[in-house]
């Protein structure tokens, strides 16, 4: 099958590479043109312009968009005059569904079909291959199933679930989820789950190095809190060898484990990295549409605002604590 794809950075490069793998004609673009060369050395078709992808597919067209939110509205603007009745656009980027929802009233009243497709699997997608949480019309979807089942994990080695069959395609790795938008509210909720996720394993593993605080001496003082019973706080863990442990039949045990304690056993200070965690929009809508739900999501709220503390956004909000402190009892901020 021939696909166009637009945007080949980490994910969309390795995607073309899975395709072209699978047998598909791939006909590349992006504003970078080494990534453009680059792959067709791999075997893809060079474009040196939308017009001139568009111009190399073969009619009906399918474009997939691997882009930037920011990215996506302006290069369907640019497609458009390019694109006849019965060409597809997908994306495959991390869109809000409610845009999707718009999206598809448009072009829809262009002729022209709109698939919106949430994609999980990273920097590893090339070799495990992508979940793809898909929403669009079906007659849409239905002619792309090639192109999902090349990029799709497969059966791979996971213990079939007993009534995994009934379930379609999800147990290879991609679900037709629904009408326009469903794909990326899909998407939406698995990567605020994913947020949680990550909040939990390192709030753990923070306690943990944080075990032998009874080694420690602290200042007596109005403002330190006393340690009680420090003999009950002088561990000292290896961190990278209970992250690998916990890897060894665990109930908390999941991919995500397995490339923390990957992370861990190379670098087990975390020397690299400086602790601002940032946000790409899903978890502030998942949390949106749950307050639009009127449904609970305390731990995923939870992991969100910790992400916004990260980046020290909270510094305003602490300063007016610690002036209050000051105002009601004269307490001084300690050093750190």
């Amino acid at each position: 099958m021939q696909i166009g794809m637009i945007g080949l950075g980490r994910m969309g490069a390795n995607m073309v590479r899975r395709l072209i793998k699978g047998g598909h004609s791939v006909v590349v673009f992006d504003v970078n043109a080494k990534a453009v060369s680059d792959l067709a050395l791999e075997g893809a078709i060079a474009a040196t312009s939308l017009s001139d992808l568009c111009a190399k597919l073969p009619g009906p067209r399918n474009v997939w968009l691997m882009l930037p939110v920011a990215f996506v509205d302006a290069t369907i603007q640019a497609l458009l005059p390019h694109l006849a009745k019965d060409d597809c656009l997908i994306d495959g980027g991390n869109s809000c569904y409610v845009d999707d929802i718009r999206r598809s009233k448009d072009l829809a009243a262009r002729g022209l079909h709109y698939v919106d497709v949430g994609v999980s699997g990273g920097v590893w997608g090339l070799e495990r291959g992508y979940c793809q949480m898909i929403g669009g019309d079906a007659a849409a979807v239905g002619r792309l199933d090639a192109i999902f089942n090349t990029l799709a994990p497969g059966l791979g080695n996971i213990p079939r679930n007993p009534d995994g069959a009934k379930l379609g395609t999800a147990e290879a790795g991609y679900l037709h989820c629904g009408a326009s938008g469903a794909g990326h509210f899909v998407k939406m909720v698995h990567n605020g789950i994913e947020y949680g996720l990550m909040a939990a394993y390192a709030e753990g593993l923070n306690i943990l190095k944080h075990a032998d605080a009874g080694k420690h001496q602290r200042e007596a003082d109005a403002e330190t809190t006393p340690l009680r019973e420090p003999e009950h706080y002088q561990y000292e863990f290896d961190l990278a060898a209970i992250t690998e442990l916990w890897r060894r039949g665990s109930v908390v045990g999941s991919w995500l484990l397995d490339l923390t304690a990957q992370a861990m056993a190379s670098d087990p200070g975390l020397e690299k990295f400086g602790g601002r965690v940032s946000d790409s929009g899903e978890g502030r809508w998942t949390l949106a549409a749950a307050n639009d739900e009127g449904v609970p999501a305390p731990v995923l709220a939870a992991a969100l605002f910790g992400r916004f503390t990260s980046r020290g956004n909270a510094d305003f909000m602490n300063k007016i604590m610690s002036a209050q402190r000051f105002a009601f009892g004269g307490h001084l901020e300690k050093a750190h």
